[in-house]
């Protein structure tokens, strides 16, 4: 049977089963928005594939024959279960109230969600964002996240991802005591003179590589230093207490730099890094709440 028969016989049934719990065919026609005599020539079509009549009809009544109700015995709750999945996939994209659920790291709620997280109470007070703030890419399904934030060389694979803002500059920065101390690095071979605060990657245990742009293209540095720390956050604040330089990204450090507390190193050198994206499952496309955060927070 080809895919329109068996439409043409899911929309039969329909009909059969309207008719049957409505008790006549104008009733159905009603509840189904069509005319009765569009609904008599499928209750007839239907009747004639199966090759024996489904109701007994009077001038006053329509009564099921035996095999009408053993076809609606059998099928009928499947019907109405395929209707209610229906109306609930309806009722989640229209959802605005309930926990959403959201794994991110800590710039990513500073840069991105704390700026507009007043506007997006007050535009939705029924939701209740449950932010998990994590550098670790973690699996959603298995830590029970609706959807993750990271930037976009760092996602989960096989899900839907959205663009919430452009790239991103990134800085490595140092205080001007550590530099007077030091020197300033003229271009990246020389950061292997230096201290430098690193960062080892939570989800892979790898010491993350400090990347450059020279005119020869891009190239990768393993600086040494006394410092590892699995926490961006605390990268910068130990650079902040002159023990060495950190990396970030330029806008997390905005403040420290317009203040003096720190200054930016080797900044022709420094690529951009992606954006940050949402990602998500595809069976979450059409859920109400992720589509209300992602009309609040994408960046234009």
């Amino acid at each position: 049977m080809s895919r329109a028969e068996h439409r043409a016989q899911l929309a039969a049934l329909q009909v059969f089963i309207t008719i049957a719990e409505q008790g006549s065919l104008r009733a159905a026609a009603r509840v189904l928005g069509v005319n009765p005599p569009a609904v008599s020539h499928q209750l007839k079509a239907f009747e004639k594939r199966l090759g024996t009549p489904l109701f007994l009809r009077t001038t006053r009544s329509l009564t099921l024959t035996d095999a009408g109700q053993a076809v609606y015995d059998s099928s009928a709750h499947l019907l109405h279960a395929v209707e209610e999945t229906l109306d609930s996939v309806r009722d989640a994209s229209r959802l605005r109230a309930g926990r959403l659920r959201i794994t991110l790291p800590y710039r990513a709620w500073q840069l991105l969600i704390a700026p507009r997280m007043a506007a997006f109470q007050a535009a939705y007070p029924g939701i209740e964002l449950d932010l998990r703030i994590d550098e670790a890419l973690l699996d959603l399904t298995s830590h029970g996240l609706h959807a993750g934030i990271r930037l976009g060389d760092h996602l989960q694979d096989n899900q839907v991802a959205v663009r919430l803002s452009s790239q991103e500059p990134a800085a490595y920065v140092a205080t001007p005591a550590y530099l007077a101390r030091y020197g300033m690095p003229a271009e990246p071979r020389d950061l292997l003179h230096h201290l430098c605060i690193r960062h080892r990657q939570p989800s892979s245990g790898r010491i993350a590589a400090w990347r450059f742009v020279t005119e020869s293209g891009e190239v990768s540095v393993e600086p040494g230093g006394t410092l590892i720390f699995d926490d961006l956050r605390t990268v910068v604040a130990a650079a902040r207490q002159g023990l060495g330089i950190g990396w970030s990204l330029k806008r997390g450090v905005q403040d420290s730099l317009d203040r003096g507390e720190l200054v930016q190193l080797l900044t022709a050198f420094t690529p951009a890094r992606p954006g940050f994206f949402l990602y998500y499952p595809q069976s979450l496309r059409q859920l109400g709440l992720l589509r209300a955060f992602i009309e609040h927070f994408r960046q234009e």
